[in-house]
């Protein structure tokens, strides 16, 4: 079926929505000095990269699988369009994240976080879509090696989308081109070997067991979910700990 999910896909995606939530949970815990918790190091940062590699890895899954339906009833225009639009939708949801913090948390706002990634990664997608997942695997080590490199230097503002900084820098959220892209292409490449023309090439030996469905939901609405949860868990700092949000206030 053209428009079928994939539900160990949805439930992939839905165990990195929860380790999302109790990463930032963390964050917002320490950040308010409710708990001091290292989220600097240790268990919870690699949590956290562990959350951001598995959305990322799957933006390159689901992309290649979209792009084989969509190829079979758009055409060449229709099929930039539809990435265009999408691209920057996303991109644009960065934009809001990125106004919201420079008004709340203007020492640490978010510049060019996982949304603006994703959003600019949808729009370079296509240009590499129909390479064998053999380049894709090659370009993506040339990703790895030069975000490497970039950040080894420093730079001006305007190439923080790339992973040059200035070295003052500091954000919530920092999910630069360099060396990101590349595990996006890698993404691709399993989609390719996986998933190809959009179908799945191998056969699981059950449906969805039922103890999945919860993870797989929450995979299926990651995009709403990541708007909600932050002002969920700030709203419960402030029921239980009032004086801490007070206090940072």
């Amino acid at each position: 079926m053209s428009g079928e999910r994939y539900w160990e896909i949805d439930l992939a995606r839905g165990g990195a929505v929860v380790t999302m939530i109790v990463f930032h949970s963390a964050f917002d815990l320490n950040f308010f000095g409710v708990l001091p918790l290292n989220v600097s190091g240790g268990f919870l940062r690699m949590l956290a990269y562990l959350t951001a590699s598995t959305f990322i890895f799957l933006v390159g899954v689901s992309f290649t699988i979209s792009y084989a339906r969509a190829s079979r009833r758009l055409d060449g225009r229709g099929l930039t369009l539809k990435y265009v639009r999408r691209g920057l939708t996303i991109f644009s949801y960065g934009l809001a994240i990125t106004a919201v913090t420079r008004l709340f948390l203007p020492n640490v706002y978010i510049v060019f976080g996982i949304l603006h990634f994703i959003g600019i990664a949808i729009l370079l997608a296509p240009f590499f879509v129909r390479l064998d997942p053999e380049r894709l695997i090659i370009t993506s080590i040339a990703f790895l090696i030069a975000g490497y490199a970039a950040s080894l230097v420093s730079g001006p503002w305007p190439l923080l989308w790339l992973g040059i900084r200035p070295e003052s820098f500091a954000s919530l959220d920092y999910v630069p081109l360099l060396p990101w892209f590349g595990l996006v292409l890698v993404g691709m490449a399993c989609g390719h070997l996986f998933y190809p023309d959009g179908v799945r090439g191998f056969t699981l030996r059950m449906a969805e067991p039922a103890a999945a469905r919860p993870l797989s939901i929450l995979g299926r609405h990651s995009l709403l979910i990541y708007f909600l949860h932050q002002p969920v868990i700030l709203l419960l700092i402030a029921v239980l700990a009032p004086d801490a949000v007070t206090g940072f206030s």
